[in-house]
């Protein structure tokens, strides 16, 4: 019976030996997982009684535990490398088999696919009409690599604009964008046509004079002008007052009670917004409306604060590179400093991770024994959350590893030893003649 425990235990040792060694050469390999041999006696039963004999006949290998402890985090400044701080793997698409994986390296192919070294796509919730993300199933995520289209200015404002009340009218009369005398204040900005071409629009500022005999209640006036690319706008008729936007009203206190337009036309709805309209010769749609909104403007005397007026709209733009935010957002950059989102990585859990099927390549498949996964996006319910230009190191103990070696060296040895000292008896018996 020797050889069989023996026989038994060297299969065994040769088995802990593999797993060692794999996660000796796995050591610098992103996201992986080490593992662990383990192991079960064996007993031999009675065929006639089923009565188990109290001699063992040696150990057989059940499996390997995989270790889905986390690994230490390096930080590689790829906007496309992720980690997962937490529980979850990512969700993969090789070949229309679903894998999971740790290991976050990931880059764009030249279709716009979010794919790994082995070229499996990274999973996530696609992007519906207008960059609404959506949670149907996950689907490979895609980036558009086009340019962006232009989009017209339609609307400026001015947040935390102060109109010195305390200041008195220009010394020069009438407005003019060329002498500094003849207003108060001056907020630039920049807008865009339908073809994506900029243009300089100034609004100034002029303080009108007290009315004589004062009203009650008491009023501040501020007139409001604008220029294009340094000519003055034409207000909409049968106003005539060239580069006229409209007249700003203050009340006693402060704050603004109306913006009247060139016409004085109050909205009924806005009475802080007036409309006035640019113009261009650039070939773009034209006359383009303009929606001027100065919400939230004071007139405090003491302080001044002509605050740049903000216009909505931007060029045309190419597509600059792809990040990934820490909620799993996919977002293209261009090179007009904007942004689209394409959709959202999901990671996915699962209830025994160690029931997962490992398919090499750094994956593994869902299993009965795993159960089915838990899929949904970063940082929501028990799955972690994710950390963009960083990477998931291997969680091998190199120096462990390295004294598991030696102890499972000397299990190899000691049951050749066993098979030694069997070879010795059994040359024994065959000499007794």
């Amino acid at each position: 019976m020797g050889y069989s425990q023996a026989l038994s235990g060297l299969g065994s040792a040769s088995d802990e030996l593999d797993t060692i060694g794999n996660n000796i050469a796995n050591s610098s390999t992103v996201g992986f997982k080490s593992g662990t041999t383990l192991f079960a006696d064996m007993y031999a039963n009675t065929v006639s009684t089923g009565v188990t004999s109290d001699q063992g006949i040696g150990v057989r290998t059940v499996g390997v535990q995989q270790n889905f402890g986390e690994g230490s985090f390096t930080s590689t400044g790829s906007a496309t490398d992720l980690a997962i701080n937490g529980n979850g793997f990512f969700q993969l698409s090789a070949n229309g088999v679903t894998e999971y994986s740790r290991n976050g390296q990931f880059h764009v192919d030249p279709n716009g696919y979010i794919i790994n070294a082995e070229g499996a796509n990274l999973t996530g919730y696609p992007t519906s009409t207008g960059g609404v993300v959506t949670t149907m199933i996950p689907q490979p995520l895609q980036i558009n690599e086009g340019s962006m289209a232009p989009s017209a200015s339609t609307t400026i404002t001015s947040g935390g604009i102060n109109l010195d009340s305390s200041l008195g009218v220009p010394s020069v009369t009438p407005f003019s964008p060329t002498n500094s005398n003849s207003y108060t204040y001056v907020a630039q900005t920049q807008t865009y046509d339908s073809l994506g071409n900029k243009h300089d629009v100034n609004m100034y500022f002029v303080r009108d004079p007290q009315p004589t005999p004062p009203v009650t209640p008491a009023t501040v006036n501020f007139s409001v002008y604008a220029t294009e690319d340094g000519t003055l706008i034409t207000p909409p008729a049968p106003a005539t007052t060239a580069g006229l936007v409209g007249d700003m009203q203050f009340s006693s206190s402060g704050t603004l009670v109306q913006f009247s337009d060139a016409n004085g036309n109050v909205s009924a709805t806005t009475p802080d917004t007036v409309s006035m309209t640019l113009t261009s010769s650039t070939g773009s749609n034209t006359p383009l409306p303009i929606s001027v909104n100065f919400q939230g403007a004071t007139a405090f005397a003491g302080v001044g604060n002509a605050a740049a007026a903000i216009a909505d709209g931007y060029p045309a733009g190419n597509y600059d590179g792809v990040q990934i935010e820490s909620d799993g957002t996919v977002e293209a950059t261009y090179t007009n400093n904007k942004t689209v989102t394409f959709g959202k990585v999901v990671l996915a859990n699962f209830i025994n991770p160690n029931g997962l099927k490992n398919v090499g390549n750094n994956a593994w498949t869902a299993t009965a024994d795993s159960g089915p996964a838990e899929v949904g996006t970063p940082g929501t319910g028990p799955l972690g959350a994710l950390l963009p230009g960083e990477l998931e190191e291997s969680n091998v103990d190199l120096t462990a590893n390295l004294v598991d070696l030696i102890t499972a060296q000397r299990f190899y040895q000691a049951n050749a030893q066993t098979v030694k000292t069997q070879n010795a008896v059994d040359q024994t018996l065959l000499n007794m003649n």
